[in-house]
């Protein structure tokens, strides 16, 4: 005996408890994905080129009164230095043996700076559109080119640096030991002279002569820690051989013109570095 309206009616019956169920864990997912969506993060606020927004201090969560006290005690502890920077530099190198100043040197301005919170200024003072000299923050520009290079791939932080450089700056038994990671950490030790100045004469210790200096013992690179800007500009150096191009060229390419930043910055080298 057949019942096809039967069979028909409980296959009907399965497609719709199916279905039924089907839609439930569907409308159930949907509600707990909407519960459980994470709200949508604010684009962090960018400035654009020429255009940096300043909001006021108090409506960024800042005591206004604390905040103005702050920079009227900046502006009152301005630096003890001249302001004619050649004096200054003379006044604080001039005392190393056959100390010159090798590059361009403008007066320095007075106090200023701003306050930055979430992107937008909440306060300035002084000439903020001035440019002045960093010094060494020629360190932060070198350290970011030096990762580009690592970053592109063209250099490795245990590779001896004699492999890129080979003109005779790292001959020796010593100098050739030096790593990339020894010239970024400046723990390399390196000995000889570059742009005129030999490595001894930068920062010299108190006590001794320039004989003495020259033949002191050397420390093997990676074991000491010595601040010394004939082996900062031996970085430079050194990876101008391995981009074949001007470092400020890299650091506008890369860094600078992608970030916006202005147009009135330069990076000048020794008048006998070109």
């Amino acid at each position: 005996m057949h019942f096809p309206s039967v069979y028909k009616n409980v296959r009907a019956c399965k497609f719709i408890f199916f279905a039924a169920l089907f839609l439930t864990f569907a409308f159930t997912s949907a509600a707990y994905s909407q519960h459980n969506k994470k709200p949508e993060q604010a684009v962090p606020y960018f400035p654009p080129y020429g255009s940096w927004e300043q909001r006021q201090p108090e409506t960024m969560g800042f005591d206004t009164a604390e905040l103005n006290r702050a920079i009227h005690f900046v502006i009152k502890n301005e630096i003890n230095f001249p302001k004619d920077l050649r004096v200054a530099i003379l006044q604080t190198f001039g005392h190393e043996p056959g100390f010159r100043i090798a590059g361009p040197v403008v007066d320095r301005g007075g106090p200023a700076g701003v306050i930055i919170k979430n992107g937008y200024i909440a306060a300035s003072w002084g000439d903020i559109k001035r440019p002045d000299l960093t010094f060494s923050a020629t360190k932060s520009y070198l350290s970011t080119v030096a990762g580009l290079a690592y970053d592109d791939g063209l250099i490795g932080m245990s590779d001896k640096v004699a492999k890129y450089v080979t003109d005779g700056t790292y001959e020796g038994l010593h100098n050739s030991k030096i790593t990339w990671e020894h010239l970024l950490t400046q723990s390399s030790d390196w000995s000889g002279t570059l742009f005129g100045v030999p490595d001894w004469a930068d920062r010299p210790p108190r006590t001794g002569t320039p004989d003495e200096w020259q033949r002191r013992p050397l420390l093997d690179p990676g074991t000491a820690f010595e601040y010394n800007d004939v082996r900062v500009n031996l970085l430079a150096y050194s990876l101008l051989q391995v981009y074949r191009k001007p470092l400020p060229t890299v650091l506008k390419e890369r860094i600078m013109d992608p970030i916006g930043a202005s147009t009135t910055w330069r990076w000048n080298g020794y008048d006998n570095s070109w």
